[in-house]
């Protein structure tokens, strides 16, 4: 198919997909749905196309999470001499690098490239198929003759404590321009744990308050290691307090990663701290109001989801994935071939890049059991893994599996320690794959490497369930 215009009104352009939102999901879709035919595409995007990910999110985040990891692994080798402070200038240099100085002009290349076009504005669902792209009061109405994909993405949740002390969401953290001497960091999520590492890197006397333990939904073990290092780090951790009071004389909208006004008092466990900033990081919301849907029916064949706007997880990769899956649906029934297989119970990986790193996927041990499955946890220190050793003097972290002893298969896996971002994969194509444990004996890691802890977890399951191998490894 080529783009044309409606006979019904010449007014309206047709594509055959239509994609509100310009994010990683949106990209993703919008490739999988025309790839390797003259199907059409547009992409509506109202801020810079590539999405939270690409500019305040992901990309920026590790991109100054990534020296800092460097610098403490580097301070902990025996024969190397570091510096003892890192250069803030030259992190936030390399944060610009990787958000390319906050210019999309390299994502606009990439889609035009594909033959997706790129529509600037916001996009409204305004009927059937349909969608109205408001780009300053200049508006357009353009419609999908095979679907319209929401990827809006989400948003960060302000609880009404902090409405008027405006404070920094993730945006303004990843996007820091001006580094605040203190900093109150108000969450204990990913975001929270994250830039208190980076913030406090960067020089800010960073307090963490936590109204739960840290990384709530890990194991438990993860939260209690990321904790003790980040007080090691120098950061004042406090969990399971409760914030009453939130004052701030005067506050402002300076800008994204600048202050924003006097410096704020908070109240919590009954007592005032104040800093010359607050980073709120309680959570994040699908971004689907405003967009028409109210109007439509969020069942109808035409409309989609995918991404942080799915209500799923809030995960780039786990974003794509689903957009793989939804673009290939829509090839699929445009080119009239049966729908793609799609398994049930996908495990969702994920990895936090605090020092140390947790990666997990899967069931949790208290997840699994809750969910009736009878379970056998394989558990050991690093400190047992040679691989480990050489990574840094002070190597220390902690590995789980979760097995279930009727299936005799993974169900959940959890890593903490440094560089185990490298582990995930192989647990999730476990996972996936249901490779039986007494499979897993005959997939022989490399020594020495990291890829040993395998090894290790399997020595350490008792012997009725381990099954040790004939021959040994």
């Amino acid at each position: 198919m080529t783009e044309s215009t409606a006979e019904t009104d010449s007014s309206i352009t047709e594509y055959d997909v239509i994609v509100i939102g310009g994010g990683p999901a949106g990209e993703v879709a919008a490739q999988y749905a025309t790839a390797g035919s003259d199907r059409t595409a547009a992409i509506v995007e109202h801020e810079l196309l590539g999405g939270e990910c690409s500019y305040w999110a992901c990309m920026p985040s590790k991109a100054l999470l990534r020296p800092i990891e460097v610098h403490a692994a580097a301070s902990n080798l025996e024969g190397i001499k570091v510096g003892e402070k890192l250069n803030p200038e030259e992190l936030l240099r390399r944060r610009d690098t990787w958000v390319s100085q906050y210019e999309d002009g390299g994502q606009e290349k990439w889609a035009t490239g594909l033959d997706i076009s790129v529509l600037r504005g916001h996009g409204v669902i305004s009927g059937e198929r349909t969608v109205t792209v408001d780009n300053g009061g200049q508006c357009q109405t353009v419609r999908a003759r095979l679907a319209v994909i929401v990827a809006t993405g989400s948003t960060a949740v302000i609880p009404d404590l902090f409405a008027d002390a405006q404070p920094w969401t993730s945006r303004d953290a990843t996007g820091v321009r001006e580094i605040p001497g203190s900093l109150i960091v108000v969450g204990g999520g990913v975001v929270a744990c994250e830039a208190a590492t980076w913030m406090a890197a960067l020089g800010s006397k960073v307090t963490l308050l936590s109204r739960g333990s840290l990384l709530g939904k890990t194991e438990p073990f993860a939260g209690e290691m990321v904790a003790e290092a980040l007080t090691a780090a120098g950061i004042d951790v406090r969990q399971h307090v409760d914030i009453t009071e939130v004052r701030r004389p005067v506050s402002a909208d300076t800008g994204i990663g600048r202050i924003h006004g006097d410096p704020a008092t908070v109240v919590a466990g009954g007592e005032e701290i104040t800093a010359d900033e607050v980073l709120v990081a309680t959570g994040r919301r699908p971004a689907r109001s405003g967009i028409g849907l109210d109007d439509v029916d969020a069942d109808a064949p035409w409309l989609f989801f995918v991404g942080d706007a799915s209500e799923g997880p809030a995960l780039t990769h786990w974003g794509k994935y689903q957009a793989r899956n939804v673009g290939r649906l829509i090839a699929a029934r445009a080119d009239g071939r049966p729908d793609p297989a799609v398994p049930d119970g996908v495990p969702v990986p994920q990895v936090i890049f605090t020092d140390p790193q947790v990666a997990s996927v899967g069931l949790t041990e208290r997840q699994a059991t809750d969910n009736g499955i009878d379970v056998t946890v394989a558990e050991i220190a690093f400190e047992s893994v040679a691989g480990f050793g050489l990574l840094r003097d002070d190597a220390h972290g902690k590995a789980r599996l979760v097995i279930d002893k009727a299936a005799g298969v993974i169900v959940g896996a959890t890593f903490v320690g440094p560089e185990v971002d490298e582990l995930v994969h192989a647990a999730t194509i476990a996972i996936v794959g249901r490779v039986p444990v007494d499979t897993l004996w005959h997939a022989v890691p490399s020594y020495p490497t990291v890829s040993e802890v395998w090894l290790r977890l399997l020595e350490s399951l008792p012997e009725s369930q381990a099954g040790p191998p004939a021959c040994g490894l």
